[in-house]
């Protein structure tokens, strides 16, 4: 609702952040959204986060004959996590012959960082290697004095001015930033630690990563080519955010799978 507001405001304004004028109306919605809502009493529909085709990304390994990924999640904070309950679905395109015209929606949710915001994917595979905290001694000492990394930082790619090798490294050649499937962690609220199946104890695999942005200022030597003359403009003053999801405090979801059977529950962490 929020959104809406604020997208209607800005195009009677012609896109003039200074000339934004909201209608008693709107005011008295902010107004409510501002105050907070309670827990709802029922069930709560949840919201779809991500959909994937295995067409569209032959590295996904479903089960069986499945070939879709649905993600959706809880457009609540839960007391286990603090974040949204997730939900991973694996079907079967060809099974699925009723499709509702109108999904089911919430009438409310706990923060606007837990509504997507529609997009469409265009997924592209790049290459990636482990964050430094995940390199064996060895190579992360080689990582560290090589300086060779520094050529690869392109300007204002790093707050400081002199960027240690190891941080050219992790913010523009190792772990790519926003939403993926597999891949690698960044590592940064806590150092890595064995992700294990409560089931089996099998090393969990990355699964997929809810990003807050697809890209920073530590990391804009990621942003795709077809996005770098993107510029904010009133109605899309974050382009690095086209989800609209915020996760905490801009970080990011992961979700992770048994690598031995998918009925396991799967994992989620937050870095």
């Amino acid at each position: 609702m929020q959104r809406r507001i604020l997208e209607d405001a800005v195009r009677r304004a012609d896109g003039d952040p200074a000339s934004l004028r909201y209608t008693p109306e709107e005011l008295a919605d902010f107004q409510r959204a501002r105050a907070g809502r309670p827990w709802p009493d029922g069930p709560i529909p949840l919201l779809p986060v991500t959909q994937v085709y295995l067409r569209d990304v032959p590295s996904l390994h479903p089960p069986d004959s499945a070939d879709l990924l649905q993600v959706l999640w809880c457009p609540f904070s839960h007391a286990k996590t603090a974040l949204p309950e997730t939900a991973v679905f694996w079907r079967t395109a060809a099974s699925v012959t009723e499709v509702l015209t109108t999904p089911p929606e919430t009438s409310v949710i706990e923060y606007h960082g837990y509504l997507p915001h529609p997009c469409l994917l265009s997924p592209e595979e790049v290459t990636e290697y482990p964050h430094s905290t995940d390199l064996e001694h060895e190579t992360l000492r080689q990582v560290q004095t090589c300086r060779t990394w520094q050529v690869a930082a392109e300007p204002d790619d790093l707050d400081e001015d002199e960027p240690t090798p190891e941080d050219v490294y992790n913010w523009s050649l190792s772990v790519s930033p926003g939403w993926k499937i597999g891949g690698w962690t960044r590592w940064g609220l806590t150092d890595p630690h064995p992700r294990l199946c409560d089931v089996c104890g099998s090393e969990m695999d990355s699964l997929l990563t809810i990003a807050s942005s697809e890209w920073g200022e530590t990391s804009k030597s990621w942003i795709p080519h077809e996005d770098r003359d993107v510029s904010a403009s009133p109605l899309d003053p974050y382009p690095e955010q086209p989800t609209k999801v915020q996760i905490a405090d801009g970080n990011n979801l992961h979700l992770y799978v048994c690598p031995t059977s998918l009925e396991h529950p799967h994992l989620t962490l937050i870095q």
